[in-house]
């Protein structure tokens, strides 16, 4: 990439990251590239589409989850790392309005940008850190990690709409995995 295009491609990540945050995944893409200096057939030249952008700029943090997705994979309990993993998770789609309901709707698409991106390597860890937690016999074997990102991902949407209640996320996993311990 030449150094002009690499200086705008940068600035359109840092104007989405500030855009996505304050307003939300479906902020103005015209207003994006605006507050980069850009015209925004060089936002589409970077970034075919919405969820191309989205996809860039939350590959710094998805990279941080799957590297804590490692971590816990050495934990001494599977389950509680498990449960930490998903938190962490949470965490993250919380931090922007929309994502979790954009990840929820990408995820039976896995050739878009974002399912690509962030929804099938954290499928892909996940499993990883479920299967442990099966084999611990904590998690019912019946459990499928598709279905614990949808729930994940039900649960920060739920905590994106209840900014008032900070301890919501913690009561909704812990209700989940009652349901998912195994008998």
């Amino acid at each position: 990439m030449r150094a002009d295009a690499r200086r705008n491609y940068e600035r359109l990540l840092a104007e989405a990251r500030t855009a996505f945050t304050q307003h939300g995944t479906d902020a103005s893409l015209e207003d994006i590239a605006r507050r980069a200096g850009v015209g925004i057939g060089t936002l589409y030249r970077h970034f075919p589409n919405r969820t191309a952008l989205m996809g860039a700029v939350f590959q710094g943090e998805i990279c941080a989850l799957l590297e804590r997705s490692r971590e816990l994979a050495k934990a001494p309990r599977p389950c509680e790392a498990l449960i930490d993993w998903l938190r962490a998770i949470v965490d993250h789609a919380s931090t922007y309005r929309g994502l979790s309901q954009a990840l929820m709707a990408c995820s039976a698409d896995e050739t878009s940008e974002l399912s690509r991106g962030c929804g099938v390597p954290l499928r892909e860890a996940g499993s990883e850190l479920l299967a442990r937690a099966q084999q611990s016999g904590a998690v019912r074997s019946d459990v499928v990690i598709a279905d614990l990102m949808q729930l994940t991902n039900a649960i920060a949407l739920a905590v994106e709409q209840s900014p008032d209640d900070p301890e919501l996320a913690d009561r909704l996993l812990a209700l989940a995995f009652t349901g998912l311990k195994a008998r």
